[in-house]
This record gives C-alpha cells, structure tokens and sequence, in this order.
C-alpha cells in the first residue's frame, strides 16, 4: 500500500496543494477544468508501484489558492514550472487531461527543459470544436461576476451529465472545493483565455516548430468522447510523426477513471522504455484550427445574406 504525502507549495504566485506518492522517476498529473487531482485517484496507486507520482491542484481549484490573476495558459504553465522547482525536479514525464493537457502543451512549449516525454488525455489545444456548455462559460462576465453561487450544483450537474464514475461522495467534495470564494473568477477566466463562442481558438501546432525537439508523445482518448472529439487526435497523428495514440472503446470524456488499469497500461508504454521516439513536425502542413470571424460578425452575415436573398426573390417576380 503506497501512502500519499499530503503538501502546500508557497509559490511567488499561487499557494500550491499537491500529493506525492511512490519512488522512481517523476510523472506529474494535471487535472482538468474544474476538476481537482482526485481525478487520479484510481490511477495514481497503480503508476505509484513503480514510479514517484506528483498530482496537484492546479490555482483555482481544488485546494489550491484562487488569487486575483490572468489564469492564462502560459501563466499556469509557468505556475507548474516553480511547483517543479520549488520540490527539485529537474525534468518529469507530464500526463495532462483535457485543459490539464493544454497547461501540459504550454509547458512543452515555454519550458521544454522540464519535459521529458508527454501524455495528452482528451486534452484542448488540438483543434477547434468543444462543448456546448463550455463555449457557454467563455461569454464574458456572466460566469465570473455571477456564477459563484451555482459553482456546487454546476458540478454535480456536469460530472453526472459526463458519466466520470465519480462516487457520490467524490462529487459532494469537488462540489465543496469548488464553491469556495474565487472558483467561479478562475474558471471563467480561465475559459476566457482558450475558448469562444467559436470554439478552442488555441492550437498546439500554431507554436509546435518554436521547440527545437519534440518529446515522445502519446494521446489518450476514449471514442464516445462528448466533450472534445477523438478526431483531434487524427488531425495531431497527421502532422506529427512519431506520436502514438490509445483508445478507449466504450469511453468518454475521463478513461482512466472509467478504464483505470488499461489506462497505465498505456501510460507505462510511454514512460517506461528505455528509449522511445521523439516527435517531429511534418514538413507540409496545415494548423487544423481556422480563424474565423466572431460569433456576432458571423451572426450579422447570416442576417444580411437572408436579407439579400429576400430581396433577390423580390426582384426576380417583379421582373
């Protein structure tokens, strides 16, 4: 039985809570939006056997501080850097879920040093569609000035909606955390940053060619996924070489909780050779995120080509 090592990191920006258990080398958990380190909680034991396992809380959620900040990608990322720092690791394999795998992108991108191989679970940042809800709370304002009261029932209604195999308890402490005062600033902040009502409007590729080497990478993805789509990792299979991908049949939005053992299966595939192979940008391609008008100048467009066909019809009968 592998115990946990319960810690507060003070950081220059963010007090940090994390956990700590098992000896080896690093892996270091990032959670998702919303979301706290208690997501690992059936994998982390596992990867514990033979490997020293960092789960924390990103800023903003779960026990963690919620200052008064950007909550940008790059900040968090950076925010992961000092943790890193402040416990003496020099370089850990990084596995991030959904937003947790854009921070562990914006790491690889801003600190390459501290990262050795990647592991992208249904994460953000490789292409453009998201959900419904998500585009909901990246409306400016709404969520940040008036949804701190609904942070709880939000989180019994999205984990129940996205079937996380949370327990009834779980959920009730999730709801907890992340009702405390400045989780509903983080989290729309947060969504500010990478969301529209578009859609993601970060991509990893549009910054991939700034890194001199890209680490071994491997994407997880369960393929009844209704938050972001499995095809996002096609679209990173076609323009990087060497990546590999898992997945998860039967699976949403969380399969290495609702597939724990096959999950580390496929995470010690990545971390545990002795030699793996790096990622390469293809010569020739294209970032599969577009860029598009905002939601109101694509919504005025369709009202002025209804107009205009209107009046099409018009002339054609009085002629």
């Amino acid at each position: 039985m592998v115990t946990p090592k319960r810690s507060i990191a003070h950081l220059k920006d963010s007090d940090l809570h994390w956990i700590e258990l098992g000896q080896g080398s690093p892996v270091v958990l990032i959670h998702g939006l919303n979301d706290s380190l208690q997501t690992w909680s059936r994998v982390a034991p596992l990867l514990a056997r033979n490997h020293r396992v960092l789960m924390l809380d990103l800023p903003g959620h779960g026990l963690s501080g919620r200052p008064d900040a950007g909550y940008e990608l790059s900040w968090y990322a950076g925010i992961v850097s000092q943790w890193l720092d402040a416990i003496d690791v020099e370089r850990a394999d990084v596995i991030g879920h959904s937003y947790g795998g854009g921070v562990a992108q914006w790491l690889l991108l801003e600190h390459r040093e501290r990262v050795r191989r990647v592991g992208l679970v249904a994460a953000g940042g490789l292409g453009r569609e998201v959900s419904f809800a998500l585009r909901l709370a990246a409306i400016p304002h709404v969520v940040e000035k008036m949804g701190q009261p609904f942070m709880r029932m939000g989180t019994h209604l999205g984990l129940g909606s996205l079937g996380a195999t949370y327990t009834r308890e779980e959920i009730g402490e999730l709801g907890w955390m992340n009702s405390q005062p400045g989780s509903a600033r983080a989290l729309a902040r947060t969504v500010r940053d990478v969301i529209g009502f578009g859609g993601q409007r970060r991509h990893f590729l549009e910054r991939a060619n700034e890194v001199a080497e890209l680490p071994p990478m491997h994407l997880f993805w369960g393929n009844r996924d209704p938050v972001i789509p499995m095809k996002h990792a096609a679209s990173i299979l076609d323009h990087v070489e060497g990546v590999a991908l898992t997945t998860f049949d039967g699976c949403g939005h969380f399969p290495h909780r609702e597939k724990p053992t096959e999950f580390v299966d496929a995470v010690r595939s990545l971390i545990e050779p002795e030699f793996a192979t790096s990622g390469r940008i293809r010569r020739v391609y294209s970032v599969g995120i577009a860029k598009r008008p905002s939601w109101i100048v694509r919504a005025w467009l369709r009202v002025a080509r209804g107009v205009r066909s209107v009046f099409s019809r018009r002339t054609v009968d009085a002629s």
